[in-house]
């Protein structure tokens, strides 16, 4: 979020931190107009590149120029990289470069554009540099920037192509200035100011022919569509960065209340698996709603090509209190009494769901859990036969009252999912004495690296545990001489182990 102080100060500067002053700057250069231009103003010019020091010179020393060939258009593409080694040695800036056959990864990720994949190459091959350039500089990588040559050009053709596609606020912030180590100085000149200051200078640039070709959508917007909002408003592009600086402070504001409503409704969260309370997420505003899927889905499959039918199939669910569907990649959602489900295709090892009893929970990975609901005779000495079955079984299977685990006399239903940070148990045969989780798998034995794969039963996503499988079961739920149905819960291992 952005202060008024600090959106309308004229000049509103921070003290830096010295890492800041020198860690290394990443300048994105291309060899067109405005990247010609950008390495032009970081040389001899001032840039404000977010370091708390408004606009000011930037060390030489600490410039460091990355150019990525995406392997296409032949020819032309070697002397567009000639073409910015010379203007970097002409400036006395390193230069690296860097050489991705765009297209085949392009051909390898069906339902992602070339425009998209080409993007999330430069951005990463920035972020390897920014990264190698702060260890041998012995900088935070934080401290690092990435500067890109966008212009207000570049922020109002993002604009209507977003809006063409159909978005939300998100999508009509069009370009930040600022996200994370990534910054954007030039956000606020125009492509045929940057022309000029290069022809003032006598400084010629490469033209990219594929930029008049109209098919790719930016061209189209740029040649055709701005052209023509340009006669009812000469001023047009300066009118959408007004319109974007306001969506934008907006959006961020609601993102930063959406966060918070996203940590308070989710209930697991492992690598590729995502576990939300349906019934919370049901009750919020729709506004804070569509942004909590949005993150949940993409924290999944970060590389999600999201939607916005995506997000209202989600929410459809949540509404309805049950159903499932497929999102893009693989990704399974799925609602159930009260849960909302999120999972990756490529997530073997997570796991989080609902075991009825009776009945059984797929792990996913040749585990499964059964359940099964065992009535007690008056005559039986039920505690007994607890204590022989958790021997005879080795603590995989385990036998629990019925009643006190909520599953009595019908059934019911059990959660089950991964150990968290801060999990407390009671462990059976402690006297209510209460124990860390952590510290119990650590007494097991469990290696460190399997702990996440030890299953824990528990009364509901926020309920109390009741079994830690193959460690320990909690001593509130043991059964009692006036146990009158047990729990029966066996975890069954197919992988022969």
């Amino acid at each position: 979020m952005t202060s008024v102080a600090r959106r309308y100060a004229k000049d509103l500067r921070t003290t830096p931190a010295p890492d800041a002053l020198r860690a290394p700057v990443v300048l994105m250069v291309s060899g067109g107009a405005d990247s010609t231009a950008l390495l032009l103003l970081a040389c001899t010019s001032t840039l404000d590149i977010a370091d708390g020091r408004g606009e000011a010179h930037i060390a030489r020393e600490r410039l460091h120029v990355l150019h990525v060939n995406h392997g296409l258009r032949g020819l032309d593409a070697e002397e567009d990289e000639e073409f910015v080694r010379g203007l970097a040695e002409r400036w006395g800036v390193p230069v690296t470069v860097r050489s991705v056959d765009v297209p085949a990864l392009a051909d390898a990720r069906p339902g992602e554009s070339f425009e998209q994949v080409a993007r999330e190459v430069r951005y990463a091959e920035a972020a390897a540099l920014a990264d190698r350039l702060c260890e041998e500089w012995g900088t935070p990588r934080s401290a690092a920037r990435i500067v890109t040559a966008h212009t207000a050009d570049d922020r109002a053709e993002t604009f209507f192509m977003n809006a063409v596609r159909g978005t939300g606020a998100r999508g009509l912030s069009s370009i930040p200035r600022v996200r994370g180590r990534i910054v954007r100085p030039l956000l606020e000149l125009r492509h045929r100011d940057l022309c000029d200051l290069l022809r003032m200078h006598g400084i010629v640039w490469r033209e990219d022919e594929t930029n008049q070709d109209v098919r790719y959508l930016r061209n189209h917007v740029r040649h055709r569509l701005l052209p023509v909002a340009a006669e009812e408003n000469p001023r047009v592009v300066e009118a959408v960065a007004s319109t974007v600086e306001i969506v934008s402070d907006e959006d961020a504001y609601l993102t930063s209340v959406a966060m918070r409503a996203y940590r308070e409704v989710t209930r697991t969260s492992e690598e590729g698996l995502r576990v939300l309370d349906a019934n919370r997420l049901a009750a919020m505003d729709v506004a804070i709603a569509r942004r909590v899927a949005r993150s949940a889905l993409l924290d999944v499959a970060p590389t999600m090509r999201l939607e916005a039918q995506h997000v209202n199939a989600l929410l459809e669910l949540v509404a309805a209190g049950e159903g499932s569907f497929t999102a893009p990649l693989g990704v399974d959602v799925s609602v159930q009494y009260g849960t909302l489900r999120i999972k990756g295709r490529d997530a073997e090892k997570a796991f989080a769901g609902w075991l009825e009893v009776p009945g059984a929970l797929d792990l996913g990975d040749g585990r499964s859990l059964v359940a099964s609901l065992v009535p007690v005779a008056p005559a039986d000495n039920a505690p007994a036969l607890a204590r022989a079955h958790g021997l005879e079984h080795e603590g995989l299977s385990v036998m629990l009252d019925a009643e006190a685990c909520g599953v009595a006399p019908e059934g019911g239903r059990l959660w089950v999912d991964a150990p968290k940070a801060g999990d407390v148990l009671c462990p059976l045969g402690m006297h209510g004495q209460s124990k860390r989780v952590s510290e119990l798998l650590a007494e097991a034995r469990v290696p460190a690296r399997e702990r996440s794969r030890v299953p824990m039963v528990r009364t509901g996503p926020t309920g109390a545990a009741v079994w830690v499988v193959g460690v320990r079961a909690d001593e509130r739920a043991r059964v009692t001489p006036g146990t009158r149905a047990v729990a029966l819960l066996t975890l069954v291992d197919e992988r022969g182990r």
